[in-house]
This record gives structure tokens, sequence and C-alpha cells, in this order.
């Protein structure tokens, strides 16, 4: 029997279950907001590696094994990491998986990884594929600003479109209704997830990703309430992952324009809001690990202690390389949507 609703949404009959989930990240990510909901705060960037890409590898490691210890369970308990990042072929995962020794499946969807990794975990669970998954993603303020744009020691001006590399991680373990480990209350479930489409604007400015990545949010949100014949109004809060201030004016005004009604003071972006103003961050965080840390720090702490039911979590993604911008290519953006619930939200 089919369990896609509409044209792109995936309905998660068997509701896979969040049973753990951990959020590393450095010192200016603490500094901010949400630092309170960090599990564990970096020393330094480097964490004691040769380079920063190490760290990060390192970092996305510690972050599962965290992720792990608060339910006893071992690596060899996990069917699959989903997994990724944003330095070259995935290496922080690559890296990481070696030490985890879980077999792997590597993602790459950009800043939108975190729910990628969720969407196609939650679907493996539910159809009996994997009894538990590990959802794991990083990324790091040096390691992306050496690939994607110019070296630290240039000290170039940023403007005021750009958004900050969060460096950070986040895991999140889901589990099939029947391998919950025992003693572990869950903190709610997967129930939905609608799968992005890659929209271009023609976008060719790598500081304004916020730009890029709203067409993208705004058209899969829009059929997401269309898939399921929802108003916006049904979740507590819909959530994005990194428009910055940026781009979350640009997907409401996106939406308004396709005639999707959305209470702006309902929606929130996790980039806009782990950096205070004062931090500099300019238009906010961006990064695999900036809707990472939020959902395993914040958002899951707020579904465990009751205070949210319903949240639509929209992580966005711009797909830009070193090679496709030095051979003028526009910038494509995409946004992968999952629903989180109360398990006695139905």
């Amino acid at each position: 029997m089919s369990k896609r609703i509409g044209a792109d949404t995936i309905e998660l009959t068997s509701r896979p279950r969040i049973a753990a989930w951990s959020a590393s990240a450095g010192q200016k990510e603490r500094e901010g907001p949400l630092g309170d909901t960090i599990d564990y705060v970096l020393e330094d960037d480097l964490l004691g590696q040769k380079t920063w890409e190490l760290a990060e590898a390192a970092m996305l490691r510690d972050t599962a094994f965290r992720c792990l210890d608060k339910t006893a369970l071992k690596t060899r308990d996990v069917d699959i990491l989903l997994g990724g990042d944003l330095i070259n072929q995935i290496m922080a995962v690559n890296l990481c998986a070696r030490e985890l020794m879980i077999p792997l499946l590597g993602l790459y969807g950009a800043c939108s990884t975190m729910c990628e990794a969720l969407a196609v975990g939650g679907m493996l669970a539910d159809g009996g594929a994997a009894r538990r998954v590990l959802c794991a993603v990083s990324s790091h303020f040096s390691t992306a600003e050496r690939q994607y744009r110019t070296p630290l020691e240039q000290g170039g001006q940023r403007p005021a479109s750009a958004q900050w590399t969060v460096t950070g991680a986040g895991a999140t373990l889901l589990c099939g209704s029947d391998y919950t480990p025992e003693g572990v209350i869950p903190a709610a479930s997967l129930t939905h997830a609608t799968i992005g489409r890659v929209i271009d604007y023609g976008v060719k400015d790598m500081a304004n990703m916020g730009a890029v990545m709203a067409p993208a949010a705004a058209d899969t949100l829009a059929r997401h309430l269309s898939d399921t014949g929802r108003s916006a109004d049904y979740y507590d809060e819909i959530i994005t992952g990194d428009l910055g201030k940026v781009g979350r004016g640009l997907m409401l005004a996106l939406l308004d324009e396709k005639g999707v009604k959305v209470d702006a003071a309902r929606v929130w972006d996790c980039g806009e809001r782990i950096f205070s103003p004062e931090q500099d961050a300019h238009s906010g965080g961006s990064g695999c690990g900036c809707s990472a840390v939020v959902l395993n720090g914040y958002i899951l702490d707020r579904f465990a202690r009751g205070e949210l039911n319903r949240v639509a979590l929209m992580a966005t993604g711009a797909l830009l390389n070193a090679t496709s911008v030095l051979q003028g290519e526009t910038i494509p953006g995409v946004a992968h949507l999952v629903v989180i619930e109360k398990e006695d939200a139905r």
C-alpha cells in the first residue's frame, strides 16, 4: 500500500520514534541565545586535531557517541548511520563512520542534510528496513570558509546578507516502535516527510544564501500543506533551517504570492535564533550544523518538556561548490521538510 500523500509527501504510518538526541557546538554558539541547550561545547575549534577538517570529524564522532550513551546502546545495536557534512566528498562523516563501524549511507543536501537524513531514516524505519537509525551531521566555520569562500587570513569584508557557518554537530536516534531501548522515553515521533525539489532563481552571490534557499523553502512548504490538506495553523511552529533574516523574509513574501497563508509570528529560523544580534553574524547562522544543533538541543528538549506538540521542521540548502561557481553557474536551492509530533498528538 502506498504511503504517499499527494504528489511529494510520505506518511510515516508507524511513527518512528525519536529516542535520543545530542548537540555539540563551538564557543560562539555557546554564547548565543540557545547556548544552554547544547550538550557539549568545544574548548577550541581544533579539538586537539591538526586541522579543522579533522576537528569536525572528531566533533561529529563524539556527538554520535553521546547520543547513544543516553540510551546505553552500543554502535552494534544501530542498523544504519545516515550522515553528511559540507566538506568535499563528505569527509567528516566518512572519517567518523570508520570509527563508529555502523553501516553508512552518506548524504549531501548542503545545509538541508539534517532533515534529509531524518526523512530517509524515517522511511527506512517505517518500512522495516532498519530497526534503529542514527542521523548525524556537522559543519564547521573554518572548514566551510576554506572550501567555499576566501581564506580566513585574507580578512575579507562580509556583506549584510552573509551568514556565519555554525561550528556544530547534531545526532538523532530514530527507532521503530518495537525497538525503542528499555527505559527511554521518546521525545516525539516522525510522522511525515516532504522531499524538496531543486529550485533555481538565478542567484550567483555566495554571500546571499538566504536568497538562494528561500524559493525552495516556499515551494516545499506550499507542497506539503497542499499534499496533507493542512493549514499552516495546524503546527505549533514552522521552523526553517538556516534562511537567516534575509531568506526568512523572502520565503514569507513568496508564500504570500502563492496564496499560502502563514502567520509570520509562528515561523522562525534556526539561523536567526542561534546567534544574537550583538554577535555580528550578519543575516544569521548557516551550515549543516545550524538546524542540527537547534533541533538536537532546543527543539527536542521542548518536546520532552511538553512545550510542543506538532512542528514542521524544514532545513534548506544551497547547492554550490567551488567548481560550479568558477564555471559561472547559478546556485540552486533545496529544502526538505519533516513533521515531528508528540506520541499522543493525532
